[in-house]
């Protein structure tokens, strides 16, 4: 099978981190990169070995050698381009947050429909064993009825250039960390939260600079996410269930100090042994990008990241959450279903 020709679009940090990451590949090859600034896109393809660089989006999406985009633009321009890319019949790989609004994103999933297209939202520890390992234990029953969700993700920035602290383009420790964190709760509840509520701290410019929310399920489940760009690195999952607790990293590219692990007390009491479950590590984006491959060569069966449905599920989620800051009252995640 010939490699997936991918795209990029832009030049962006977390490209060149793709970039690398994916480097190893038999399965996809990053074989053009595109710029509004010719220039720029020249420089970035010199520095991270790509062999061909265009000097608009525009140019990316009608070039023939192209299979597939990666989208790693503002959050703001998901939607857009990613919509614009499924249209010229290219599959899209589009960084977290999907989309800014759910209706955005399902706005994205219609257009990739209508074109046949992949479009799928990148989370690259989806792509760990350390994630899989986590996920069976909890559809298997092994911690009993699942009550309590804690998912945690803090990286500190204090440059106020950084993108992430400019409200005109979507930043916000929500829309970035807090995706993760509000998707390892989907991914282990399996469903969307009914009711949020939250409370943040804020950076001058507007964004969030450290958001708590909690998460209702009508079934009693209740989950907690926090997410900052004020502490010290730290992400990290509870789970706990009415005979065990799990708790692990849910790092993209573990390890970090040793071997990858899920830990798991089967159990009610605190004198219940712990079993540590040490599962291989490796590069998210290298797992991420062999999954979109198979994804788009055999179907969606071979994809191991958030389905279409479980994305729209997060946008809804996330946009509940910020309007729950803004109106410092609780609100109704249906109320964003469209």
């Amino acid at each position: 099978m010939k490699p997936l020709r991918i795209g990029v679009l832009g030049a962006a940090n977390i490209a060149r981190m793709f970039i690398a990451g994916a480097a190893p590949s038999k399965k996809i090859v990053v074989a053009a990169v595109a710029s509004r600034d010719k220039a720029k896109a020249e420089a970035f393809a010199r520095e991270t070995g790509i062999a061909r660089a265009l000097g608009s989006y525009e140019a990316l999406l009608a070039d023939p050698e192209i299979d597939a985009i990666y989208n790693p633009l503002p959050n703001t321009l998901h939607a857009e381009w990613s919509i614009r890319a499924v249209e010229a019949g290219k599959h899209v790989l589009c960084e977290k947050p999907l989309a800014t609004t759910a209706a955005d994103a399902r706005a994205m999933f219609s257009a990739a429909r209508k074109a046949d297209r992949h479009l799928v939202e990148a989370y690259p520890y989806r792509a760990q064993a350390q994630t899989r390992k986590l996920a069976e234990l909890v559809s298997s029953g092994a911690i009993g009825r699942l009550h309590l969700v804690r998912s945690s993700f803090g990286v500190y920035f204090d440059d106020r250039s950084n993108i992430r602290l400019r409200p005109d383009v979507g930043g916000g420790a929500l829309l970035d960390a807090g995706s993760y964190a509000v998707s390892l709760v989907q991914l282990v509840a399996g469903r969307r939260p009914a009711r949020v509520s939250a409370s943040a701290q804020l950076f001058e410019t507007g964004v969030d600079r450290t958001t708590v929310a909690t998460l209702e399920f009508d079934d009693g489940l209740l989950a907690q996410v926090s997410c900052s760009f004020a502490t010290a690195y730290h992400r990290h999952a509870l789970i706990a269930g009415e005979t065990g607790v799990i708790e692990c990293t849910y790092l993209n590219h573990p390890p970090m100090g040793g071997p990858p692990t899920v830990e798991i007390r089967r159990g009610v009491k605190v004198s219940d042994p712990v079993e540590v479950i040490e599962v291989p590590g490796g590069n998210g984006f290298l797992g991420e990008a062999d999954s979109f491959a198979d994804l788009v060569a055999g179907g969606p069966k071979h994809w191991t990241g958030a389905t279409p449905a479980e994305s729209v599920d997060i946008a809804m989620t996330l946009e509940a959450i910020l309007a729950a800051i803004k109106s410092g009252k609780p609100q109704s995640v249906d109320v964003f279903a469209g």
